[in-house]
C-alpha cells in the first residue's frame, strides 16, 4: 500500500505569486510539505510548496471548543464557518484545515501546530504549480479528492458529460500549466444493479499490487473498487473491480490506512443519508473497519 510518501521531486517548474484558487474542495500532501488542493471550480489541481518540513510536536489532544477558537480567529462566529477537509502534514507533523467563511464565501487554508496553535497559510506569495483538469470539452466541476501515488498525483472528479465520473493521473516533477491523463471510471453498483458512470468517487487511496498501481475508490451507495493504474491509455474508459460493499444510502467521507497488533487495517468513516428517515442507530455517522487484504482479494 502506498501509504508512505516517497522522497522523488513533485515540482519541477514552478510561478510565484497567487494561485488565485476558485474552490477548495479537497486537501492532502505530496512529499516534502507541497500541499495539494482539489479546485473544482478552476478545474485544476494546485500543488503548494509550503516549507513547512520542519518535525513538530503534533497534536495529541482533544482541542476544547476548536470550532469556536477556529471561527474567532478567521473574525467569524462559532457557526459562521464550515470545515471543509482536513490533511496532516507528514513532513512536519502539522495539520493543514481547508475552511471556508459562510459571510463572505472566501477560503482559506488554517494551520493547527503545537499545543493547538492555530496560523494560516498566506497565499499572496506562494511558490506553487497549477493543472488542468482537461477531459475533453467537458468541465471539470467537483474534485472530490487528490492523493499522492509514489510517482504521481491521482483525483476523481465529476464532470458534465455522459461519463461524468473520472479519475486524473499526473505524473510529476510536475510543470505549471501542465495537462492530466484523464480516465473515465465505470462501476457496478450492487444495490442499483447495473454500471454506472456518473456517481464520482468520494474517496481515493493509492494501492500497489504484484508491480501494479491501482487506485482505490469508494462512492455512495456504495461499493469500494479498485482501478488499475499502470495500463491505462488517455481518454480510456475504465472499469473497476468491486472488492467491498459498505451498504446502500451510505457516504463515504474519508478511508485510510493504520496498522495494529502487526495487521493492517482500513478505516473509512461514512454518512448514512437516509437517516432522517431510516435511522440506523443514534447518529447518521459511523465507520466501517476491514483488513487491508481485502483490497487484494479478486
Amino acid at each position: 500500500f502506498t501509504s508512505q510518501l516517497s522522497a522523488a521531486p513533485v515540482i519541477e517548474k514552478a510561478e510565484t505569486g497567487n494561485p488565485n484558487i476558485k474552490t477548495i474542495n479537497v486537501i492532502s500532501f505530496a512529499p516534502d510539505g507541497v500541499l495539494l488542493i482539489g479546485d473544482g471550480g478552476g478545474s485544476q489541481i494546485v500543488a503548494i510548496e509550503t516549507g513547512d518540513t520542519t518535525p513538530i510536536d503534533a497534536v495529541s489532544e482533544p482541542i476544547a471548543d476548536f470550532q469556536k477558537k477556529l471561527a474567532g480567529h478567521l473574525g467569524a462566529p462559532a457557526d459562521g464557518i464550515e470545515i471543509l477537509d482536513i490533511a496532516a502534514n507528514p513532513a512536519s507533523g502539522r495539520v493543514y484545515l481547508a475552511v471556508r467563511r459562510q459571510a463572505d464565501k472566501q477560503y482559506v487554508i488554517v494551520t493547527v501546530g503545537t499545543g493547538g496553535a492555530i496560523g494560516e497559510l498566506e497565499l499572496d506569495n506562494v511558490r506553487y504549480a497549477s493543472v488542468g483538469l482537461s477531459s475533453g470539452e467537458a468541465r471539470v466541476s467537483l474534485v472530490t479528492d487528490v492523493a499522492w501515488a509514489d510517482d504521481r498525483i491521482v483525483a476523481a472528479g465529476r464532470s458534465n458529460e455522459t461519463f461524468s465520473s473520472r479519475i486524473f493521473s499526473v505524473y510529476t516533477p510536475l510543470k505549471h500549466s501542465s495537462t492530466t491523463d484523464s480516465f473515465s471510471a465505470e462501476t457496478f453498483h450492487v444495490s442499483h444493479r447495473k454500471w454506472e458512470t456518473k456517481a464520482p468517487m468520494s474517496v481515493v487511496i493509492p494501492f500497489r499490487e504484484n508491480g501494479k498501481t491501482y487506485v482505490v475508490g469508494a462512492f455512495s451507495c456504495t461499493p469500494v473498487v479498485k482501478y488499475p493504474l499502470d495500463s491505462l491509455k488517455p481518454g480510456a474508459n475504465v472499469k473497476g473491480e468491486s472488492v467491498l460493499e459498505l451498504g446502500s444510502g451510505n457516504r463515504p467521507i474519508d478511508m485510510f490506512i493504520y496498522s495494529k497488533g502487526g495487521k493492517s487495517y482500513v478505516l473509512s468513516n461514512t454518512f448514512r443519508f437516509h437517516h432522517s428517515r431510516k435511522a440506523f442507530g443514534p447518529s447518521p455517522y459511523w465507520t466501517v473497519k476491514f483488513e487491508q487484504g481485502v483490497l487484494a482479494e479478486d
